[in-house]
């Protein structure tokens, strides 16, 4: 039987911060990290903002940072945990500079904290605008130097394994070799990612297909607030792109403005912080001004910006523009609203144990607490960072003497796949679309009406049951496992949103 001391799935902050503290705690226990695709193809390396905390308290209070988290959540936040998290962020942020990370500073040699929607003040920490692959890049690095991490890219989990009402491990598939596993574990940490693939315009990469939250689901774990979900009001409007890429928060933190097409700013008339609102306040009012002026995008207006910060603090954002033939500093940006971020999800104790024994969550796959209906900008780094601790202590306290076993291919539990695409491919694209398409519009169509509502959740839920019994009857592939995961997550958002 192929064991591991602790298994985690996913290679995001969430995961490497949670597998490397217990690495640092215990070398006596075997850390096995599985993901479906390269270590470093995460979401966590998409993220361009940076890491919300209190690190200037000549300006900032961690009582405002709490006050912004909760406005955030629209009242459905953990006060307790928005004040754990929150008072604990400076530390995690020094412990991750520790480990090797590189925040901007100042030329004095301040920290250059930033200003991004419903903060009232500047306190995002950030390396340019790819603060996620900078983290990413530091915890692979610093992962090195521990012998007792073991990494098996291109597997992909299909389900968990629940004996006892207790959570013993994980069947995967092995990309490599064409095989189905069984690998048996005392602790399995989830840290999966979101689910953005289940709508047509997202900022998530095509990973991001909520695997997590349906395993646990299935296996039988407490699954909380699934129709949270965050739309980022500024994604470059490229037609058929998907994912779509992000313009950080950022940009208008640093001034940028949101216009129309006539070229007149509009966010002000929906609320007085204007386009520094909180995302969900920025992202209706886009939506509302397209429905009004039948566009498709409006626009980020960076023309007044000033030239060499921008080039200092925004370079992938004005090369990416520079290839859609967007010249920043001269021409308007077309933006519209994409999904970004999963707000519920496995619902979790503040050491980020869920409601199955054994099994533990963190990141965008869990429901902490901390961001309610509606994230905060950047704080979504920071929670990983500081739950990957909380489930560190419990795992480095509470696990017995290691039993160091790491042997992925037991002939007895291991099943030969032919590793070709099966006929049926084109057939789960076309149907992932379909329902991409359903649910892009359920989300964003509520002005459509009540009864307009039953029938997307109607077709929603046939399509659902049609892909559940393509996956019982037709060989395995990866694109059908990851299909049922988003007619899962698909089915799970529209029976817990609240009736219109």
């Amino acid at each position: 039987m192929a064991y591991t001391d602790v298994l985690v799935l996913g290679s995001g902050i969430a995961g490497l911060s949670f597998a490397l503290k217990v690495a640092q705690k215990r070398p006596d226990l075997s850390i096995c990290i599985l993901t479906k695709a390269n270590k470093n193809e995460t979401n966590t390396k998409y993220a361009q903002g940076g890491i919300a905390a209190v690190m200037n308290t000549l300006t900032d209070t961690f009582d405002a940072h709490i006050s912004d988290t909760l406005k955030s959540g629209k009242g459905f936040c953990d006060t307790g945990v928005v004040e754990m998290v929150v008072n604990k962020a400076p530390r995690r942020l020094l412990e991750m500079i520790e480990w090797g990370a590189s925040f901007d500073k100042t030329p004095n040699g301040d920290w250059d904290l930033g200003l991004e929607g419903g903060h009232s003040q500047s306190r995002i920490l950030h390396h340019k605008d790819k603060t996620g692959y900078e983290i990413e890049r530091a915890l692979l690095k610093k992962l090195e130097a521990y012998k007792n991490i073991y990494f098996f890219t291109h597997h992909f989990a299909i389900d968990l394994l629940v004996q006892n009402e207790s959570c013993v491990g994980v069947k995967y598939y092995n990309k490599k070799l064409g095989m189905i596993e069984n690998l048996y574990s005392g602790t399995i940490y989830l840290a999966t990612g979101g689910s953005g693939q289940i709508f047509e315009t997202t900022t998530n990469p095509v990973i991001a297909t909520g695997d997590g939250v349906a395993m646990a689901h299935r296996a039988g774990a407490e699954v909380k607030d699934l129709h949270f979900i965050q739309f980022h009001p500024t994604a470059l409007f490229l037609k058929k792109e998907n994912p779509a890429f992000l313009i950080s928060e950022a940009v208008r933190g640093a001034g940028a403005k949101l216009v129309n097409k006539a070229g007149a700013r509009f966010v002000f008339d929906y609320h007085p912080a204007g386009e520094l609102a909180t995302r969900d306040v920025v992202s209706n009012a886009i939506f509302s001004e397209l429905q009004k002026s039948g566009e498709t995008c409006v626009y980020l207006d960076c023309t007044h910006l000033e030239t060499e910060a921008f080039i200092a603090h925004f370079p992938t954002i004005k090369e990416r523009c520079r290839q859609a033939g967007i010249d920043v500093f001269s021409d308007l940006i077309p933006v519209t609203p994409a999904a970004h971020y999963q707000c519920g999800g496995i619902a979790v104790n503040r050491n980020a144990q869920t409601s199955l024994k054994n099994l533990y969550a963190n990141g965008e796959c869990a429901h902490t607490g901390l961001h309610g209906a509606n994230r905060l900008a950047s704080n979504s780094l920071l929670e990983a960072l500081v739950f990957a601790h909380e489930a560190a202590k419990e795992v480095i306290n509470e696990k017995e003497i290691g039993e160091q076993k790491i042997s992925l291919h037991p002939a007895s539990e291991s099943s030969m796949i032919p590793d070709t695409l099966p006929g049926d491919l084109a057939e789960y694209v076309k149907l992932k679309g379909r329902l991409q398409s359903l649910m892009q519009h359920y989300y964003l169509g509520k002005q459509g009406g009540t009864n307009r509502q039953v029938e997307l959740k109607n077709k929603i839920t046939t399509l659902a049951e049609e892909i559940e019994i393509l996956y019982q009857i037709k060989d395995f592939h990866i694109s059908l496992c990851e299909l049922r995961n988003l007619a899962t997550i698909s089915l799970l958002i529209i029976k817990d949103a609240p009736s219109s």
